[in-house]
């Protein structure tokens, strides 16, 4: 007891001397805090010039009058870069693998005496295929990501995160959903695994389901396409390109619409909940570390997605092939499906053709375009058609008189093709990182179907908007 007591006094003793000192401690962490803060937000005479540029950058930046055409501006230049940069070198490496690896390998079949059927399968169908992808996906991710990467290390991206953190809150979403939103714009399976950075369940949940909306790398080539046969090609040659990466741009704001929408359906339905909140830093702007931002985007997510894609591309090619050379009733399997799904497809403003692409390209959404071209020429007998390969035209006009021409195409049908590649089903890279992810079945399906349920609504709109206008 007496032991006790004296422990008691001598801690009363220790607590009156150093709890002057303890305060005081305090008091100037506090105040340096509060002159670090001041420092970075409040300009003052005698600053370097660096501090005042930086102070002006993010009243511009993060303004509510500035903030958002800044973004859409730099989304455009992004994606014309993309667009414009990946033209020559997809043809370089689709002239190689689609051209000359393609036709050598013809020949060592044939010199090995390889049955037809064989060689069908394993080139025309499985390499072929791949072959497509790696053609038409390699370059835009090699010019995409890095482009990301460097605005992420500038630091705007945490600025355009602040900018949408208040209309995720209003749908009851988390703030950093604009991030993962970005990141599903170069792939969205690795914008579902980005929501990692959201701590709470509900809003992570969110983010995954809501992510398709972003285009990704595969979803592209479809758009850039469409965009340039039927959107592009109303514009003068010299501006063209530029309407068309205009198109592109919004179809992907359209899709950060919808994005916001459906969070707010799910908040108030499904995931019903309090939006939480977080502290965003606005990181310091710093210089570009331009073979660092190489590095890291090509090893870390160029070609790491680009094996994945891979990889969900050769069943996809061995599928195309079989349906395209069993026949039934003198028919093959793919005409058959195309007859079949053509009712639905016209109700949508689309075709059959545009419908059984998705079906069979959903391990990859490289392949729509491919595939696309390739049942069109098949179903109409062209003499350009192959059966069971795919083809790549060598421009665009030839694209157009192939879709319109043989292909019944209208403008409605292009317009309705961008939406739907912008609302349809995840890819299976996709799907598959979502069950890893969150390991439910039921949300899994949830954000397979719903994307799809949302396509098919907003193409009926349209196209029966369409019909009633008269337009069609």
């Amino acid at each position: 007891m007496v032991a006790s007591e004296e422990i008691l006094k001598e801690a009363a003793r220790l607590r009156r001397e150093f709890s002057g000192d303890i305060h005081d401690r305090l008091t100037e962490a506090i105040y340096a805090d509060a002159v670090e803060v001041a420092g970075r937000a409040v300009a003052r005479t005698g600053q370097p010039r660096r501090m005042h540029f930086e102070l002006f950058c993010d009243r511009v930046l993060t303004s509510r009058v500035w903030g958002f055409p800044v973004m859409i501006l730099m989304m455009t230049v992004v994606f014309w870069l993309t667009i414009a940069g990946a033209n020559v070198p997809s043809a370089m490496l689709a002239s190689l693998l689609q051209g000359t690896v393609y036709e050598a390998m013809h020949e060592v079949a044939r010199a090995a005496g390889a049955p037809w059927w064989l060689a069908g399968f394993v080139i025309d169908g499985v390499y072929l295929a791949t072959a497509w992808v790696v053609s038409v996906m390699l370059p835009p991710m090699a010019i995409f990501f890095p482009l990301f990467t460097l605005l992420e290390n500038l630091g705007y991206l945490p600025r355009v995160a602040f900018n949408l953190d208040r209309l995720f809150k209003r749908a009851g979403a988390h703030g950093k959903q604009a991030l993962t939103m970005m990141m599903g714009y170069g792939c969205n399976a690795a914008g579902v695994v980005s929501t990692r950075i959201i701590d709470s369940p509900r809003e992570r949940l969110i983010a995954i389901i809501t992510n398709n909306f972003s285009i990704c790398n595969g979803r592209w080539p479809t758009l850039i396409l469409i965009g340039t046969i039927f959107i592009g090609a109303t514009a003068p040659p010299a501006l063209a390109s530029f309407i068309a990466a205009t198109s592109v741009v919004a179809v992907a704001l359209l899709g950060i619409i919808f994005t916001l929408l459906v969070s707010a359906f799910l908040s108030r339905t499904w995931l019903k909940g309090e939006a939480s909140s977080f502290s965003l830093e606005l990181p310091p702007y710093r210089p570009p570390q331009i073979w660092q931002t190489i590095y890291t985007s090509m090893i870390d997510r160029t070609l790491i997605v680009l094996k994945r894609a891979v990889i969900m591309a050769a069943p996809a090619g061995a599928v195309i092939w079989l349906i395209s050379n069993i026949n039934l009733g003198g028919s093959s399997i793919a005409e058959h499906a195309v007859h079949f799904l053509q009712p639905l497809g016209l109700l949508l403003g689309l075709n059959g053709v545009i419908l059984l692409a998705y079906v069979v390209a959903i391990p990859a959404n490289e392949i729509v375009i491919p595939t696309i071209l390739m049942l069109t020429l098949n179903v109409a007998k062209s003499s350009l058609a192959s059966t069971g390969v795919m083809i790549e035209l060598d421009d665009t006009a030839q694209v157009h008189h192939v879709l319109t021409g043989l292909g019944g195409w209208t403008m409605l049908t292009g317009i309705n093709l961008m939406l739907f590649s912008l609302l349809h089903n995840p890819c299976s890279t996709t799907i598959m990182t979502i069950w890893q992810e969150t390991r439910s079945l039921k949300w899994t399906t949830v954000a397979s179907l719903l994307p799809v349920a949302l396509g098919i609504v907003v193409c009926f709109f349209t196209a029966t908007m369409a019909r009633l206008l008269g337009l069609i």
